[in-house]
């Protein structure tokens, strides 16, 4: 594993690298949602198929409005998806007519949240836009906890942006935003 500072890490993504990055509970894989080449190393990386689709995260609800149909949403909606919560959560809304399929597999929805593991939300910022999520692991294996798991499964010369989760205990719960159903348990 390749520990690397905010700086280093934000200029990987720049490059168009796959990174990992602690997030709320495990580390996540991410890279440009809007480089392709990226986001087939990271698919090809984690053996997922484009179908499924990938979540977004931000620093803030304006980063991530590029990605969705906010016309299609209510005031409180979007009031909804921008408040904190004591847990995770990532909404699926109507994607933009302008959002890559690459993001959103065979869906007419894209998965967004908005970060608040500090790391994470400041890689963002650095960023100056929303990075791919999805956890840290290889398919078959659960999702790594600890840089010594990104090591394990993904190798000593991985670059990884040096830090811990958030310790909680589940990813991101998620949610529809027009049914409020629960699509994963947090």
């Amino acid at each position: 594993m390749t520990a690397l500072t905010l700086t280093e890490s934000c200029q990987r993504l720049i490059t168009g690298e796959v990174i990992a990055y602690p997030t709320e509970a495990v580390f996540g894989l991410g890279c440009d949602p809007d480089n392709q080449s990226a986001i087939l190393k990271l698919l090809s990386l984690k053996q997922r198929s484009p179908e499924k689709g990938l979540i977004l995260i931000g620093a803030n609800l304006a980063q991530l409005k590029p990605y969705f149909d906010k016309t299609l949403l209510t005031k409180q909606q979007l009031q909804l998806i921008n408040q904190p919560s004591d847990q995770a959560i990532t909404w699926l809304v109507p994607k933009n007519s302008d959002t890559p399929p690459w993001l959103t597999g065979q869906f007419d929805s894209i998965a967004i949240r908005i970060c608040h593991h500090p790391l994470a939300h400041q890689l963002c910022l650095a960023f100056a836009k929303p990075i791919v999520s999805t956890s840290a692991n290889l398919s078959g294996y659960l999702p790594c906890r600890t840089l010594t798991e990104v090591e394990t499964q993904f190798g000593c010369s991985f670059p990884v942006l040096n830090g811990e989760t958030g310790h909680r205990c589940n990813p991101s719960q998620i949610r529809d935003i027009f049914t409020g159903d629960i699509i994963r348990q947090g």
